[in-house]
């Protein structure tokens, strides 16, 4: 049986190319880190490939600086029948002082697909300690506030709507 680790830290650098009209890192590049890392947490542990299917309650602490060394950490915190939930944490410094700050914090979700593209069943994951507990509740919690939102949530226009 494969390696299933349920944690990953991805380390970019900030470069000139990474930045906004305001000299800090773009959002959308960070997002796209943030894709990254999440991505790679979910095929680890799934062994599929895997899409997004949510980026939720993102949250920009402190703008990233060029020069800056950046640390994604994303962690597994609860899996249905095929989608992974996974929190995504991003810190950045000085990389010759080693000092990391909180930037950016979220919730993703992936699910897992066949050779056919689709849905596919993940390995179950059981939380351990109470933080584990905490985080798995967490999710569910947002599971359901997601599930009010949508039948909340006015039908979308279709295409012969004016």
């Amino acid at each position: 049986m494969p390696n299933r680790q349920r944690e990953i830290t991805l380390r970019f650098l900030a470069e000139p190319t990474d930045i906004n009209y305001g000299g800090k890192v773009h959002g959308g590049t960070v997002m796209k880190w943030i894709d990254q890392a999440a991505y790679a947490c979910a095929a680890n542990w799934s062994g599929h490939y895997c899409v997004t299917v949510y980026v939720g309650g993102i949250q920009f602490h402190r703008p990233i600086l060029i020069s800056n060394l950046v640390e994604v950490h994303a962690k597994l915190i609860y899996t249905g029948n095929t989608s992974m939930h996974i929190t995504v944490d991003v810190s950045a410094g000085d990389p010759m002082e080693g000092t990391y700050t909180p930037t950016t914090s979220c919730i993703t979700v992936f699910v897992a697909l066949d050779n056919e593209g689709k849905p596919t069943k993940v390995p179950t994951w059981k939380p351990e300690t109470e933080e584990d507990q905490a985080l798995a509740r967490y999710a569910e919690k947002l599971m359901e506030i997601r599930e009010t939102i949508k039948r909340e949530m006015p039908p979308a226009p279709t295409e012969n709507t004016p």
